[in-house]
């Protein structure tokens, strides 16, 4: 679990966790920004603790770099306004299929590991290892995050591993050691340490579809193939109440669709569903808040199978501004909920 991190301040201390959904998932989480903002007590990027997750990372970047909600809106619709204009952001999202992987697997000590002691390793971890070494590489998405931290905090901030991004430990980026198979927080208190840029890549380095980051002779991929949320993390977190917007699950999917790919979709994310609501229960257990947002049949129906399909970006946006302001709109005020 690492180390606890203990949060200050007299208000409640509130969590937000951006989690994994590739493209289409981070424009369904920008689209609920929105209303998520109207129920916290302090602007979105001033919560306590910000936890990001592949695609959750880059949000959970922009944020902390000073980009607002309305700016985050307008950049999934095309426009560059504000800080992603001055920082001079452009589209990093890339095209909806990968090119074609190495003809090798991607970490073969990871995959000795999990044959011979199974037990050591989370099966998803685990099976990320047979995946064929991705060729996809995430220069544009570093460059990205990299204008918008020197932005923030100045020209020479983001050429040292200086953990100023962190804010003491306020905003961890999850990936996981490729080789070890351990789950990795950069900004923790006891991570590794890393730049902004270098940790969102990590985040975001599926395998099978891009080659993994190396941070300090160490390779990292996306955190997702541990925990699309890593929500339990927060459990001695030091947080009151945690908002948690979780694309790749879905409380309420609706009907299984008629195209075999989308029906596979579907079941997975029933496993994820299923799993995250086991982590919601254990923070509810140690007196935790929380309430999770997640997209709904409309939602489902505009994003498809392919969450990496940048052309469906700009609907699934405009949905999700509607129905998850709707959601959130007509949950009860004194306890919260799972929508």
């Amino acid at each position: 679990m690492g180390p606890d991190v203990v949060l200050g301040g007299s208000r409640r201390r509130v969590g937000l966790v951006l989690g994994a959904g590739g493209v289409l998932g981070a424009a369904w989480m920008t689209g609920a920004l929105p209303a998520v903002q109207e129920r916290l007590p302090c602007p979105l990027a001033d919560v306590d603790l910000v936890v990001g997750t592949s695609a959750g990372s880059v949000l959970a970047a922009a944020l902390r770099c000073g980009a607002s909600v309305e700016e985050m809106i307008a950049h999934q619709r095309g426009e560059a306004i504000g800080v992603l204009a001055d920082a001079g952001v452009g589209d990093v999202t890339g095209g909806p299929w990968p090119p074609p992987p190495a003809l090798r697997v991607g970490s073969p000590r990871l995959l000795l590991t999990s044959l011979l002691m199974p037990h050591r390793v989370h099966p998803g971890v685990g099976a990320s290892a047979w995946v064929l070494r991705g060729r996809g590489n995430h220069r544009d998405l570093h460059d990205m995050v990299h204008a918008l931290h020197s932005h923030a905090y100045g020209p020479a901030a983001g050429n040292g591993p200086a953990a100023d991004w962190a804010g003491g430990g306020r905003t961890w980026v999850v990936a996981v050691d490729y080789d070890r198979g351990r789950r990795v927080f950069f900004g923790r208190p006891g991570a590794p340490r890393a730049t902004l840029a270098d940790a969102v890549v990590a985040s975001c380095s599926i395998p099978g579809w891009y080659e993994p980051a190396v941070i300090a002779g160490r390779r990292y991929v996306d955190g997702g193939v541990r925990s699309p949320t890593s929500l339990r993390s927060l459990a001695r977190a030091g947080v009151d109440e945690v908002f948690v917007l979780a694309p790749l699950a879905s409380v309420v999917a609706g009907r299984l669709p008629l195209r075999p790919l989308e029906r596979l979709e579907r079941r997975l994310r029933a496993l994820i569903t299923m799993a995250l609501l086991r982590e919601v229960r254990a923070l509810r257990a140690a007196g935790i808040g929380v309430t999770v947002l997640t997209p709904g049949p409309e939602d489902l129906a505009v994003m498809g199978a392919n969450l990496m399909d940048p052309r469906r970006r700009r609907a699934v946006l405009e949905t999700s501004l509607r129905t998850s302001a709707a959601v959130l709109a007509g949950a009860q005020q004194d306890q919260p909920e799972v929508a």
